[in-house]
């Protein structure tokens, strides 16, 4: 799959058969969870962590993009969008992705650029988006673009078609999340009806940032799983590689290095719960101090993470430089978790964020 630069489209319909895509309310096609009930946050963490097993954290933002693509559909979107695209996202027939990051910049929504003038009957859209994860299989795209004045009170999200004439997807070649498809995209004069509008003209900006709380505990808990995979694999082949005459992991210094991350990752585990608890119960998840508390998670996370990559390399030495093989898995995260650090905000963001937010 990184070879050939993105999972195979049919993953996407094996997903669904198998209950993957629980989330999706079930009048759209949905599957059930195996229990029964109502899914929640915790089911859909429970998920992602378990499909960081593989050792890439590029496979889930790939199989599960709707997971950021779909919601504000959902949400805000007409009853026709909810049944066209919901249901064929849903069954695995199609892909949706989320088009906000421009080449002008990321964490800056307010800024964005592309355009999308009114034209009567439809909208005229021309600028460009980059780093957009599923963008050249996708067949849907939920598009953040400039309707009104300058600022956050000028945005909105448009629903766009892969068959609109005028959209052109490019691949981007990247350092890591092979497996997964990222795209450069060009609107050139592409016609949207009206009625593709999703929610109310120059609301986009506040539908994207109810979506940022999921998708930066979404982050957390890959980075997470992805962690414990690091340690698991370390610790089993400290245990089986000898050297000078006994397991590598007798060695004080291997033992304590691998204690000292996953101290980290439990630390983090419980706040990942915390976190995830507060956003299915609190009443309010634009609070101030909860925001800040997800950028501090995510922070916490990816860097540990990012510690968890490292020390499993140096435990497994000159294997994991090596692609495929023993350390295959540390090998491909240590590649992939810089995606995580940099998307859905970077780590100078979060910091800013968390201390705005607190107000310090």
């Amino acid at each position: 799959w990184e070879e050939e630069g993105g999972i195979p489209r049919e993953l996407h319909a094996k997903a669904a058969k198998a209950g993957l895509y629980f989330d999706i309310p079930a009048e759209y096609g949905g599957a059930a969870l195996p229990g029964g009930g109502k899914p929640t946050f915790r089911h859909r963490m429970i998920r992602n962590e378990e499909l960081q097993r593989c050792g890439s954290l590029g496979l889930s933002p790939g199989l599960m993009t709707y997971e950021i693509g779909l919601p504000p559909i959902l949400k805000h979107g007409a009853d026709w969008m909810k049944r066209e695209v919901a249901t064929s996202v849903a069954n695995g027939s199609k892909i949706i992705c989320l088009c906000i990051t421009e080449p002008s910049g990321g964490s800056d929504v307010a800024g964005v650029q592309t355009t999308a003038v009114d034209k009567g009957d439809h909208f005229l859209v021309n600028g460009n988006k980059t780093f957009i994860t599923s963008g050249c299989k996708a067949d849907y795209f939920t598009v953040a673009v400039r309707t009104g004045g300058k600022g956050l009170t000028g945005i909105s999200l448009l629903l766009m078609t892969r068959d609109m004439p005028g959209l052109k997807t490019t691949p981007m070649k990247k350092m890591g999340w092979l497996c997964s498809d990222t795209a450069m995209i060009a609107f050139d004069n592409v016609k949207v009806p009206k009625k593709n509008l999703i929610g109310q003209l120059n609301r986009g900006f506040y539908y994207i940032m109810s979506n940022f709380n999921y998708e930066r505990l979404m982050v957390a808990s890959s980075c997470v799983g992805s962690a414990r995979v690091c340690m698991e694999e370390a610790i089993v082949y400290a245990r089986q590689r000898k050297t000078f005459g006994k397991p590598l992991i007798a060695n004080q210094g291997i033992r304590w290095k691998i204690i000292e991350v996953v101290k980290d990752i439990e630390a983090c585990q419980a706040f990942l719960d915390q976190c995830t608890y507060q956003l299915e119960h609190a009443a309010d998840h634009q609070d101030p101090l909860f925001i800040a508390k997800l950028s501090m998670l995510k922070l916490f996370a990816t860097r540990t993470c990012e510690k968890a990559a490292r020390e499993a390399c140096q435990v497994l030495g000159g294997k994991s430089f090596i692609r495929g093989g023993r350390a295959a898995k540390v090998e491909r995260i240590y590649r992939d978790l810089r995606a995580m650090a940099i998307g859905g905000g970077s780590e100078e963001i979060m910091l800013d964020l968390a201390s705005r937010q607190a107000k310090l």
